[in-house]
């Protein structure tokens, strides 16, 4: 089957600093709870959620507006900081750059679907030059209105950015919690990228049809492009 668009997660995806937001997030925890995070807590109630959720996850309850302000803003600056000192590993995906550019020589939609906050989707339009491969304007992010992954609401949003219904659209996911949420956004096919965990976490997966570890992986025949005569 061929798909006229594709979605990306960024976080893990299009930039593998997974291990960037387990430290912020490791040391932020243990201010909220006497525990850090488990890896296992990471996996299931972090990786694709709003700032907001991981901190009522780490209290328990639902926090204020002012402390998932205060809290989110440090954790941010701080992960932004350790990706600034980092220029040799602060880079696009293996060969994403060659996939972008497949996509726009052959007119192929795309946009990315994150739940990073406007401050670090910022951070990384400047950064990678985003501009050159996206239309700024559909990337959907979180912007307090948009419930977090597992809802659909994200790549329903992104799909309709495109002017695709969701069924012909692919989704490349690293996070559980951004799979499911493609699946119940009822898109057309999910791509794994096993960036951080193992290949074997998605396996048993029955939405996802495809595991990858880079873009050279991901077959471009699948994609519907269109010919003029």
């Amino acid at each position: 089957m061929n798909y006229s668009g594709i979605i990306f997660d960024f976080n893990g995806t299009l930039l593998f600093d997974s291990e960037k937001h387990l430290q912020a997030w490791r040391e932020f925890s243990k201010r909220l709870r006497p525990t850090a995070f488990t890896d296992e807590e990471m996996r299931d109630y972090m990786f694709g959620r709003t700032n907001e959720d991981i901190i009522a996850y780490a209290i328990g309850k639902k926090p204020s507006a002012e402390l998932v302000e205060k809290l989110g803003q440090e954790k941010e600056a701080l992960y932004r900081d350790m990706c600034r000192k980092d220029k040799e590993n602060f880079k696009l995906a293996p060969h994403a750059e060659e996939l972008l550019d497949f996509l726009c020589e052959n007119n192929i939609p795309h946009t990315i679907a994150t739940m990073s906050g406007i401050e670090n989707v910022e951070f990384y339009i400047e950064e990678f030059n985003l501009k050159r491969w996206f239309d700024i304007d559909k990337i959907v992010y979180a912007n307090g209105k948009i419930p977090g992954k597992p809802a659909p609401d994200i790549y329903q949003i992104a799909a309709k950015n495109l002017n695709l219904a969701p069924k012909d659209c692919i989704v490349v996911e690293d996070a559980v919690s951004g799979i499911n949420a493609a699946e119940s956004a009822g898109i057309g096919k999910i791509i794994a990228m096993a960036s951080m965990e193992p290949v074997e976490l998605y396996k048993n997966m029955f939405s996802v049809s495809e595991i990858i570890t880079d873009f050279s992986q991901l077959d471009r025949s699948q994609f519907l492009i269109k010919t003029t005569v």
